[in-house]
């Protein structure tokens, strides 16, 4: 369970979250007609050695180890790539990525000359990060500055002494981030936002609702057999306190707000979802049918 101001590295509570989310990755990357390219991804997994993961990593294409989960993790994925791309298509040249745990966007997305992206999470984990990324000679396609700060703490003075420039358009992403949030510091996190975002800033975040994650993974055990985290209850590390709406509370502070469905984004990528189980309860197919991607940007 969790505590305030608790910790963690990268095969522990959270960060073995993030962990899981590299291994699937790593599988969509091996897939025939990948949504994503990750070859970083694979590198984290086998650098923790931890056995569950190393197992999902080699299990055979054909097994239908991914499962539900994992073509998951594949939209959300290509739509952060995505949001990006888009972002810096404006000339956006300033990228933080909240909670960044095993993400390699630095190194694997083509961003324009002069981006620097700023990548947040846990010390723990961004000393293994650093290591293993250090070990296989990567080389950032941007100037990555990675700061070890808890984001219930006071990330905006950390990250505006690593050069951040509120003055200027900023692309920010919360990927996976909001339910290990408690409610004061998931609020907290978009007024922060908000305070150091110049007109013309956009953000990103996935908002499946409270109480939509749990239905997921009892979806995935209860119809695929397997939990995909193994032996780790993802559930234990969420909160479910009161929290605002993202897509509202950003609507209601000067920022134009879009969502779509991992459903149409699924079928924009050639990849419909379809073969859900047809006997899944009604509140759970209603609960998917409204989670969302929320993209929003700054009034100018």
């Amino acid at each position: 369970m969790r505590t305030d101001g608790d910790s963690w590295d990268i095969v522990t509570s959270v960060g073995l979250t993030a962990l899981g989310v590299a291994t699937f990755r790593a599988r969509e990357t091996l897939d025939p007609e990948p949504m994503i390219h990750d070859d970083y991804a694979a590198w984290f997994v086998e650098a923790a050695g931890e056995p569950h993961f190393l197992q999902k990593l080699d299990e055979p294409a054909s097994g239908g180890s991914v499962g539900l989960f994992g073509r998951f993790i594949g939209i959300r994925t290509k739509f952060f790539d995505e949001f990006f791309a888009a972002a810096w298509q404006q000339g956006m040249r300033q990228a933080v990525i909240l909670a960044s745990g095993l993400d390699a966007r630095a190194y694997r997305l083509d961003w324009p000359a002069g981006t620097v992206v700023f990548e947040i999470d846990q010390p723990g984990v961004l000393e293994f990060k650093n290591r293993v990324l250090a070990e296989h000679g990567a080389v950032a396609t941007a100037d990555r500055r990675a700061l070890a700060v808890d984001l219930r703490d006071d990330w905006p003075a950390a990250l505006t002494a690593a050069g951040f420039d509120p003055g200027r358009p900023a692309a920010w992403s919360a990927e996976g981030l909001l339910p290990f949030l408690p409610g004061s510091a998931h609020d907290a996190l978009f007024e922060r936002i908000d305070a150091l975002s110049a007109p013309a800033s956009c953000v990103a975040a996935d908002d499946f609702g409270r109480g939509m994650d749990q239905h997921h993974f009892d979806m995935e055990e209860r119809f695929f057999g397997s939990n995909p985290f193994g032996n780790l209850n993802v559930r234990d590390l969420w909160y479910d306190d009161t929290r605002a709406d993202p897509g509202d509370w950003l609507s209601r502070h000067s920022w134009s707000v879009h969502r779509v469905t991992p459903f149409d984004l699924a079928a924009g990528y050639g990849r419909p979802i379809t073969d859900l189980p047809t006997d899944l309860p009604a509140e759970l197919l209603d609960r998917l049918q409204q989670a969302s991607y929320v993209s929003a940007e700054k009034h100018r």
